[in-house]
This record gives C-alpha cells, sequence and structure tokens, in this order.
C-alpha cells in the first residue's frame, strides 16, 4: 500500500516534489484543502491536484512535463482554413462556470469525471478572485467549446478541455496561445502529454527544468489583463 505525506486543513507546505512517485507518475501528496490560497501555492510549485469523488485530494507533479510556449504553438494549414470559415467566434471568461461542466461531462472513452463538485467549486472561486480563465469557441449563440485555467504571472497553466464542434477546443486552444503571446505569457503548462497536445505543438521538459522556469515566471507580470468578451481572431 503506498503511503503519502498527509496534508492538514489549511496547509500548503508541501513535500519536495523531488519525492513524488514515479509509479503512478507524480503523486506526491494527499488531503489538505481547495481553498484558494492552497491552490495558488500549489501551483506556484508545479502542483496541482487530481482525484475522484470516492477519493481524497491528491497532489501530483508528475515528469516530464507537457507545455507549450506561445507563439511556437504548431496551427495546421487546415486548422486556419476550419477557423476562417467555420463562423466560429471566441470570448474570454463569459462563461466560465459552463465550460467546466461541460469539461466535467463524462467522455465516451470514460466512465466518470476527475471534476468533481468540489473542484467545481472550488475554481469558481479562483475565477471570481481573477486568477482563473475561461476561453470559449462560440458558434451562432451556443457554446461548443472551450478550455479553462490559471494565470500565475507569466504562466498559464492549462486545466482541461472540451468540444461540441469540430475542431472547437483546437480554436480556443490557438486563441489562448495567440493572447497569450500578446500578453507576455511565456510558458502554458499542459501537463501531461497526449497526442492531441503533441499535434498543438506541446514539448517536454523534464521537472527540474519547468520548475527552474516556473520560479522565474510566476513572480513576472503580464503587460495586460486577461481579456472578457469577444476577441476576433485572425489566424
Amino acid at each position: 500500500m503506498i503511503e503519502l505525506p498527509w496534508l492538514l486543513p489549511g496547509s500548503s507546505q508541501f513535500p519536495p516534489t523531488s519525492q513524488a512517485l514515479e509509479d503512478p507518475n507524480g503523486l506526491l501528496a494527499a488531503g489538505g484543502e481547495l481553498d484558494p490560497d492552497t491552490l495558488l501555492a500549489a501551483y506556484r510549485q508545479g502542483i496541482f491536484p487530481w482525484f475522484g469523488d470516492s477519493q481524497p485530494i491528491l497532489w501530483w507533479s508528475p515528469s516530464p512535463r507537457a507545455v507549450i510556449i506561445p507563439g511556437e504553438e504548431h496551427i495546421s494549414r487546415s486548422l486556419r482554413k476550419h477557423i476562417r470559415r467555420s463562423g466560429q467566434e471566441i470570448r474570454f471568461n463569459t462563461a466560465f462556470s459552463e465550460v467546466m461542466e461541460h469539461c466535467a461531462a463524462p467522455r465516451a472513452e470514460d466512465e466518470g469525471t476527475w471534476i468533481t463538485e468540489e473542484m467545481l467549486d472550488a475554481y469558481l472561486q479562483l475565477h471570481e478572485l481573477g486568477h482563473a480563465h475561461s476561453v470559449e469557441t462560440w458558434h451562432e449563440g451556443s457554446l461548443v467549446g472551450g478550455l479553462y485555467g490559471l494565470r500565475i504571472g507569466s504562466v498559464f497553466f492549462g486545466e482541461s478541455m472540451f468540444s461540441r464542434q469540430s475542431n472547437a477546443s483546437k480554436f480556443a486552444f490557438a486563441s489562448l496561445c495567440q493572447i497569450s503571446k500578446a500578453m507576455g505569457i511565456a510558458l502554458i503548462d499542459c501537463q501531461v502529454s497526449n497526442s492531441h497536445l503533441e499535434s498543438l505543438g506541446s514539448v517536454e521538459l523534464e521537472r527540474s527544468d519547468f520548475e527552474a522556469r516556473l520560479a522565474k515566471l510566476v513572480n513576472r507580470p503580464t503587460n495586460s489583463n486577461f481579456p472578457k468578451g469577444l476577441h476576433l481572431s485572425e489566424f
């Protein structure tokens, strides 16, 4: 049986990430709370929560870490063509809770979701405090795709995305990269690599490299606030 360090309620004192397990990759600690102070302290150290309804809060720091450098993302010619012709539009921070709820909905290949009610409530608090943001793809007045995550300093920590229409999540992601570059965000954390992220240009960093970048970037101010409302992207 795995014995993990246990965080007391209200504690943001995480064990060193070098103590994270190799199997499962990155499992670091359990317990604690999902209050804003604890969550922000965790993300600043490259740690994030991920757990199911029947589990305690579990904290992770996987290695390698999937990231995307704004300006170095891969937007294919076919995606650019789709964006120009689809009639979809991008909005920021107009439907944060709806984006999270869509991300939480069970996928065809999944039996459940890791975005529990406790997670929903926690990230809504972060959104209300100005730390968590949504990038939304709309078509004819309906929300058809999007993503959400946290911005701390010059880092955007991506959490989850969904799509209800062809390429809708990719359009949201491409717009996130575009606005991130314009705002001076230097790193988008994608947590763990998959084929979808690789197709968009993600690369992997070892934990030490990722954390060294974080240490510099989370305290670096960006040159503008995250937008709200309609954003007309040109690709």
